[in-house]
């Protein structure tokens, strides 16, 4: 069901802390789910699961913790039936693909209460320059810069500390693993920057406290671009939900933005959203047929119609997947309370071993 790219794994685990090996990833509820969201976090999550079945290369057993971000999303989305909406499609996503809940701890993060009181202790041990370094709020100041508003006009403290509750995301539940895009893996370096300010106050002979993470990088779709060449972004408008209607999925992609080459004329596949993305859901032998044909001339249509064929067949199955579960919601929230009781168990372990280290009971 999956593409076979190799992820770019860094394997300096730490082994302090002894155990089950953990990935764990989250996706934010901002928007109803699109490719970007698919080939940068959920397809290499899983087939991480794919590839280890529960082990890993060394035999040892692996623990997944996938969630939803919902915390995340209040820096943007105030208004609650929006909000709840979301969360219901992001799980629907990714069950949809196949996220096995037998096999994986699939929760909310607000079902969490750990979370929350890991990021305050988290915060304390946060300096103010390493929030200030985060790309996302420099982003923010820059655009206020440009706009010649004040530095910190529309931005609120979820913004500027949002780095730290991601951390504390990831160190609740001692992840080894966390699958990201290239523009977050400046979080994985931040938490571990929050881990070792920690371990270093409270750790002793060599053992650290919380456990230092690894990011898990698709290099090749490390930035998917979008219908207009930038970044796939929802603040852009310019994404290919994943669950249209086929129809309004063959209309977005025949917006794709191509060069003026004419219908013969050779094209370089490299340069190409339609090769791009058409590499991404094809098999090797049609890759390399499809980059063939580009070097010997295709109609842009035509390069797009087929992109839409492929596309539209591979998504057809958790189109009508996602579809079942949106109309009953019930479903879905079964599958989140089941996750929630185990991740409890989890984040209330790793609490109290913060809480004794620091000195509350």
């Amino acid at each position: 069901m999956y593409n076979n790219n190799n992820n770019n794994i860094n394997n300096n685990i730490n082994n302090n802390i002894k155990g089950i090996k953990k990935i764990l990833t989250g996706i934010k509820p901002t928007g109803t789910p699109h490719l970007g969201n698919y080939l940068g976090a959920i397809a290499p999550a899983l087939q991480y699961i794919h590839d280890h079945d529960g082990h890993d290369n060394q035999n040892q057993e692996v623990e997944s913790y996938y969630f939803i971000a919902d915390y995340h999303a209040l820096t943007t989305i105030h208004d609650p039936k929006i909000l709840h909406n979301y969360i219901l499609e992001v799980a629907a996503t990714w069950v949809a693909f196949g996220l096995d809940v037998n096999k994986t701890v699939f929760f909310r993060q607000s079902d969490i209460p750990q979370v929350m009181e890991l990021s305050w202790i988290l915060g304390c041990f946060s300096s103010k320059g390493l929030m200030n370094r985060a790309h996302a709020y420099k982003a923010l100041l820059d655009q206020n810069t440009c706009n010649e508003d004040d530095p910190d006009a529309g931005i609120n403290m979820g913004v500027y500390t949002y780095p730290v509750l991601m951390a504390a995301d990831i160190l609740l539940f001692d992840s080894d693993l966390v699958p990201v895009g290239q523009d977050q893996i400046q979080h994985i370096e931040i938490a571990r920057d929050i881990a070792k300010a920690f371990n270093s106050r409270y750790g002793k002979d060599g053992v650290d406290i919380l456990k230092m993470p690894n990011g898990i990088v698709r290099k090749e779709v490390a930035v998917l671009p979008g219908l207009d060449g930038r970044k796939m972004s929802k603040s852009y408008n310019n994404t290919i939900p994943l669950f249209l209607p086929s129809d309004k999925l063959r209309k977005l992609i025949m917006k794709i933005k191509t060069d003026s080459s004419g219908p013969t004329e050779p094209k370089n596949p490299d340069d190409s959203l339609i090769f791009t993305i058409y590499s991404e859901f094809a098999s090797e032998e049609q890759k390399n047929q499809m980059k063939q044909r580009f070097l010997n001339g295709i109609a842009w249509g035509q390069a797009k119609q087929e992109l839409f064929e492929l596309m539209d067949n591979f998504l057809k199955n958790p189109r009508e997947k996602f579809n079942y579960l949106m109309s009953n919601p019930d479903e879905i929230e079964k599958l989140l309370k089941r996750g929630k009781e185990l991740a409890l168990i989890s984040a209330q372990k790793t609490l109290n071993r913060v809480r004794k280290t620091i000195g509350i009971n």
